[in-house]
């Protein structure tokens, strides 16, 4: 035997237990799911027939590229954040020509910007993905999967994944309140309308369970009232628009004892996460410098988006010719509706280690260590 042969023996068990301590294969994190709106969206409906786009610049700023991806952001969006705490790659967009082989197994995002719970919301935007057509097209990307790594593998796979799903908002600002007179706000009082849109949110996520979907945060909405562009239609005086405030108000709670219930009815108290953005947006809004000590400094601002026109730069698109901030890392939002990259770090740090005001039955770095116990 050559007398070099220990050595390089060594040597080659040194490799590979370098190569393993690398970040985690596509196929060793566990899966990630995401569906719901604009806040989610990371590029789906760059493949459709819509005005709810966002790829042209100045979104995608920060971004690694510095390019639009389809993100409503300036750079990187709460799926991709949620991904770097997984230790994966983000999710590709469901319509992605890429959405085939190894990217599979990462799993895959399905929302669509400007959708809500109800069919009906967001029909200005014509061409979008509605949510019963997102949990349609899991269904597809599990016959898909199945086809590539075998039907008991992809069904584990899917059992073992992480799900994000968010909705709600648009149900008010496009829908009920986008109009005067609107056709929902002349069949429902808010006070009947909330628990009619949480009755059909129960539907979507009854279907997801029947899926295989078996960890799932669900946000509720953020204050939707005081974002720029309510402000900018509502507001003298910076105060934020009662009757949005009063929506989301209604919405929250409601969707939190939902979930309860559902957690009961599938016999576990953790499937279903219910994630307080609206605790979040309240820092952002009311304690903008204070909020942020742990993480260094605060936001000048949550009231004035880093990009638009007009009054708190709330009207309109964020296009090229909007006026745009030189540092976003200053500002809480992005555009009229979305948050910067940063608010959303911040949004999925409390995810991860927020206490139950922010995130319950419990975080989600209490349930990933739960469920690698478990594996």
């Amino acid at each position: 035997m050559d007398a070099c042969s220990p050595v390089l023996l060594v040597v080659g068990a040194l490799l590979l237990l370098l190569l393993g301590a690398s970040a985690p294969t596509a196929s060793a994190a566990r899966a990630f799911f995401v569906f719901g709106d604009s806040l989610v969206d990371n590029g789906n409906n760059n493949y459709l027939m819509t005005t709810a786009r966002a790829d042209a610049p100045p979104y995608g700023i920060d971004f690694p590229t510095h390019m639009p991806t389809g993100r409503f952001s300036n750079g990187l969006n709460i799926p991709d954040i949620i991904s770097e705490y997984l230790g994966a790659e983000p999710a590709l967009p469901y319509l992605s020509p890429y959405m085939r082989g190894e990217n599979l197994l990462v799993g895959a995002n399905f929302a669509s910007a400007g959708v809500g719970i109800l069919n009906d919301t967001g029909v200005q935007f014509v061409n979008i993905i509605r949510i019963a057509q997102q949990l349609q097209n899991f269904q597809d990307y599990q016959r898909r999967l199945a086809a590539y790594i075998g039907e008991d593998a992809a069904r584990e796979r899917v059992s073992q994944s992480l799900v994000l799903i968010t909705l709600g908002g648009n149900d008010f600002v496009n829908n009920y309140y986008l109009v005067p007179f609107s056709a929902r706000s002349q069949q429902f009082e808010i006070h009947d309308y909330v628990p009619f849109i949480i009755s059909e949110y129960k539907k979507v996520l009854q279907r997801l369970y029947e899926l295989g979907a078996r960890r799932v945060i669900v946000t509720g909405t953020g204050m939707i009232g005081c974002v720029p562009a309510e402000l900018a239609l509502h507001s003298l005086d910076g105060s934020c628009a009662p009757d949005l405030t009063r929506a989301a108000d209604l919405f929250n709670p409601q969707l939190e004892r939902m979930l309860t219930e559902l957690n009961g009815e599938v016999g576990h108290d953790d499937v279903f996460i219910a994630a307080n953005t609206n605790r979040v947006s309240f820092d952002f809004m009311f304690n903008p410098q204070q909020y942020d000590e742990r993480w260094h400094a605060g936001f000048a601002t949550a009231k004035i988006a880093c990009c638009g026109q007009g009054p708190y730069n709330g009207i309109g698109l964020c296009t090229p010719a909007s006026n745009v901030c030189a540092n976003r890392d200053v500002y809480a939002y992005w555009d009229a509706f979305h948050p910067t990259e940063r608010a959303n770090r911040i949004i999925v740090a409390n995810f991860m280690h927020g206490t139950t005001d922010h995130i319950s039955p419990m975080n989600l770095s209490t349930i990933l260590a739960m469920d690698n116990t478990r594996n």
